[in-house]
């Protein structure tokens, strides 16, 4: 598929939240998915937004956002993923999803969203991959962040289980 084909896919649920993309044929590795469209908002913009529950917004640069909540953004389906099978590829002012491998008919498509560090306990993640990290955080990050389910591999001592009793949970 090129950046002018037909989308290859649909959206349906059930899905890992809510609605999802689906493959309806199969997509190659290497294929553009679909372009992430919408208008172009200011940081400022963005933040108001994000503060109003709007989940749509991806980070183009460090002057202005994409607010993809427009009904003609299909691409908003597209469902996050420890495990993706897609990936987002910025292109100047463009953010193309492009597949990672082989999509098979009837696959849902994914790919990470890639969020940062600030804030992540805030976006836990049920993808249900194998690998799951237990939020929606760029892999790059999962090497220092702390997982929702870690454990630790000693019995802590005496004062580290006092520090712990002390400490508000989250």
């Amino acid at each position: 598929m090129d950046k002018h084909s037909t989308i290859p896919f649909e959206v349906r649920s059930p899905s890992i939240a809510g609605m999802g993309a689906f493959a309806i044929n199969l997509i190659r590795a290497g294929d553009v998915v679909i372009e992430y469209i919408g208008e172009g908002i200011s940081k400022e913009e963005s933040l108001r937004r994000c503060i109003d529950g709007n989940n749509y917004i991806f980070q183009i640069n460090d002057e202005f956002d994409i607010d993809g909540s427009i009904e003609a953004n299909l691409a908003r389906f597209i469902n996050h993923s420890c495990a993706p099978n897609a990936e987002a590829q910025l292109d100047g002012e463009h953010v193309w999803i492009i597949a990672l491998r082989d999509i098979a008919p009837g696959e849902e498509i994914t790919f990470n969203y890639g969020y940062d560090l600030d804030d992540y306990r805030e976006h836990p993640c049920n993808c249900g991959a194998p690998n799951c990290f237990g939020y929606i955080l760029a892999e790059e990050f999962w090497s220092v962040a702390t997982k929702p389910d870690a454990q630790l591999s000693h019995p802590p001592s005496q004062p580290e289980q006092e520090q712990f009793a002390a400490s508000p949970s989250d």
